[in-house]
């Protein structure tokens, strides 16, 4: 699958979180081996604090742009009820380098670096207008939850 600029999606359907642990609204662009996602810091998030969005957030928020690369493939039919869990089993390298604040949209930009079956090693950067604010490589593992 293959979204252009112009295709905004909504992230639910690729990730199973909702608020309040949403922490990424649109996918701009997405392929098998790269995603780059929109995300407005709001007030009211549970990761800002003295009106900016914390480090933890940013961690969250580039888990879940990652997470969008491997469960791409859990959530191909639309129709389908499906369940899935992941987790972040490493994070290799990571440099904060400024915080977002309230009302800013930031960036995040993802990219496969190697994948086992559900599990990857993607490094991001997530940017604020052209500064950025963070970077890492991190090691994810997603699978399906049986009912």
């Amino acid at each position: 699958m293959e979204i252009k600029e112009n295709d905004n999606i909504s992230i639910h359907q690729f990730l199973p979180h909702r608020a309040p642990m949403l922490m990424a609204d649109n996918i701009l662009e997405l392929t098998k081996e790269k995603v780059v996602t929109s995300f407005e810091i709001l007030e009211n998030n549970i990761f800002v604090h003295n009106n900016e969005f914390v480090e933890a957030g940013l961690i969250e928020n580039m888990a879940q742009t990652c997470s969008s690369i491997l469960g791409q493939s859990f959530f191909e039919n639309p129709e389908a009820d499906t369940k899935v869990i992941g987790f972040i089993t490493n994070i290799k390298k990571i440099e904060v380098f400024a915080l977002p604040k309230v009302g800013d949209k930031i960036i995040s930009k993802a990219s496969l670096i190697s994948q086992f079956e559900n599990i990857c090693n993607i490094f991001c950067e997530t940017f604020n207008n052209d500064e950025l604010l963070i970077r890492a490589e991190i090691n994810l593992f997603i699978q399906e939850v049986k009912n």
